[in-house]
């Protein structure tokens, strides 16, 4: 039998370059993994990393957009920002989609990309893009590396703009000359120097106490929860206030276990389709306080009807927020977390509101969510939460986009923060599959699931290669209605039932799919082999594809319609 001869790791003698000092100083910013794919413009940092192997983990994706997710995924769970590379052109381009999804979800990245050489830039050379300024409008802030000097404080600049503030993601475009750059002496020690950029921190004294004030008068008060609480650490501290005044809790869809669902204070998820008893508590309140949320359509509905009763009070550490779409009477720049500390110790508790309480609980009791339960086919509704009931509600959830997504987040019950993995503003399919790797390596010993449509798992499922390279025990949940089920129920309820190109004739035996990735594939199409399988798919020690065949049919309701108030929900149904 012929036997490979392995190559023996030989430290290189060769001088330092800029893409050294890149890994450098990646190690000084405590950088752990990076998510990449080579090519011609980055190879000398690739050389790097080979140079420096074992300092810093690489994991190869099978497609840039695959990798983006996935670093998106990561700094979702750890806050930490995710690290990326990729080449020039279509490696840079192909990063588009994910940059946008992290800016506008205020995902912490720290994207490099490489560039063809200084004399060559704007000459249009092989694999060129001006990555500049296609990724403006996209990022936080970007970068162009013109002198190897430069590069320790970009980068430091880069990771601190990135995790600091409104969180989101920083490019730096590194030509090649710069990354193959021999170094003549050792780079100066970099600090940053930002005199633009200095986010609020703490809030205005005056403002807290015009809160609290407003608090102790308020007779239909209700607290929403966005993403800016998960981002500001501050999930305890929401607790406590909630607790401390009574307070009933909403939460946005990327808000999902800021505050826990089991709590007797908490009314689910807010907006198009969320829980009757969330909608109606923001539109007859007349006190809404918003910690951390940007008050985007899918949440508010038609603007007019939305919370129009209500003093609004808005605590936010981006100001460009406040005051955008909603107007706000107690506008409050802050991190969410220095403001409830401030809250919690500065405010006494505040009368009961035992009226508003008990009307509140009257709509949960009486307006649940409801599906029609169908044994003899699989409820998607009834999928979710038997995986709800095997993980014990303590799973990591990666999501993509699409009727699949709003049924976990409606019936898998978040009781912790750092849970819930999904594409809120952006609505980006095939964003769940590479999500939930992203999130097992920044959590090994968590049980990750990535429940996905039949549709988004086609987009990037090529990185089914990563989780058996590194076998990552990701459950893949794809609820197969054979559809794109969103778009095909919006052209059922709102074309007149014109179904235009929703539905997939054609998809692949995922169950082969996943075995020639030599993956563990299940099919299964009724509630009965489902119970006898998922036991089974979460203990079993690797990643696991099960493919469940859910009625084409069902609908996620309550839905509000375009231009629609939050009062004025299709799909009610009283108990």
């Amino acid at each position: 039998m012929k036997v490979e001869a392995k190559l023996e790791y030989q430290p290189s003698t060769a001088p330092k370059t800029g893409a050294d000092l890149l890994i450098d100083l990646l190690k000084k910013a405590e950088v752990d993994t990076i998510f990449g794919y080579p090519g011609g413009a980055v190879l000398p940092i690739y050389d790097a990393i080979y140079r420096a192997r074992g300092t810093i983990k690489h994991v190869l994706f099978r497609h840039e957009q695959g990798m983006i997710h996935a670093a998106e995924g990561y700094a979702r769970i750890t806050g930490k920002p995710g690290v990326v590379i990729a080449t020039s052109g279509p490696g840079a381009t192909n990063l588009v989609t994910g940059i946008t999804d992290a800016m506008m979800d205020s995902l912490p990245l720290v994207v490099f990309t490489g560039q063809v050489a200084r004399t060559v830039i704007g000459t249009d050379a092989f694999q060129e893009a001006d990555v500049m300024a296609i990724t403006t409008p996209i990022t936080k802030h970007n970068y162009q590396v013109q002198s190897i000097a430069d590069l320790p404080r970009i980068v430091k600049e880069a990771f601190h703009i990135a995790s600091t503030g409104r969180p989101g993601p920083v490019l730096v475009d590194i030509p090649k000359d710069i990354s193959s750059e021999v170094l003549t002496g050792e780079p100066e020690e970099a600090s940053i120097h930002l005199p633009g950029y200095q986010p609020t921190i703490k809030p205005n004294p005056l403002q807290i106490k015009k809160l609290a004030d407003v608090i102790q008068k308020a007779n239909k008060p209700v607290v929403l929860a966005g993403a800016g609480v998960l981002h500001s650490q501050a999930s305890a501290e929401l607790t406590a206030f909630a607790e401390k005044h009574k307070l009933p809790v909403v939460t946005t869809l990327l808000g999902l276990g800021t505050f826990p669902g089991d709590s007797p204070l908490s009314l689910g998820m807010a907006g198009m389709h969320g829980t009757y008893a969330a909608n109606m508590a923001l539109y007859e309140c007349d006190l809404l306080i918003n910690f951390g949320a940007r008050f985007d359509d899918r949440l508010t509905g038609n603007l007019k009807h939305f919370a129009p009763h209500a003093k609004v009070a808005h605590i936010d550490i981006d100001p460009a927020e406040i005051g955008k779409n909603v107007a706000t009477q107690i506008p409050i720049v802050a991190d969410a977390k220095v403001a409830l500390i401030e809250l919690n110790d500065q405010t006494a508790a505040s009368p009961t509101h035992d009226a508003w309480l008990e009307r509140l609980n009257h709509f949960k009791h009486d307006y649940p969510l409801w599906y029609k339960h169908n044994p003899a086919g699989m409820s998607p509704q009834w999928l979710i939460e038997a995986v709800h009931k095997v993980t014990n509600g303590n799973a990591i959830v990666a999501t993509d986009v699409g009727q699949h997504q709003m049924w976990a987040a409606q019936y898998y019950n978040f009781k912790q923060p750092h849970r819930w993995i999904t594409s809120g503003g952006l609505g980006t399919m095939g964003f769940g599959f590479p999500a939930a790797i992203g999130a097992q390596i920044a959590s090994p010993e968590s049980t990750v699931v990535a429940i996905v449509g039949d549709g988004g798992f086609q987009m990037t499922l090529q990185e089914l290669s990563v989780i058996y390279e590194r076998n990552l025990p990701v459950k893949i949940i794809i609820v197969n209605n054979g559809a794109l089920g969103m778009v095909r129920q919006w052209q059922e309820l709102l074309y007149d039932n014109r179904i235009s190109e929703s539905l997939l004739h054609t998809q692949p035996d995922f169950v082969k799919l996943a075995e020639s990735y030599s993956i563990r594939g299940i099919k299964v199409d009724n509630q009965e082999d489902l119970i006898a399988v998922l036991p089974e798919v979460f203990t079993y020690d690797g990643p696991v594809l099960l493919d469940c065949r859910v009625l084409q049919q069902e609908k996620v309701y309550p839905m509000i319609a375009p231009g629609k108030g939050l009062h004025e929900m299709i799909g009610v149904k009283p108990l």
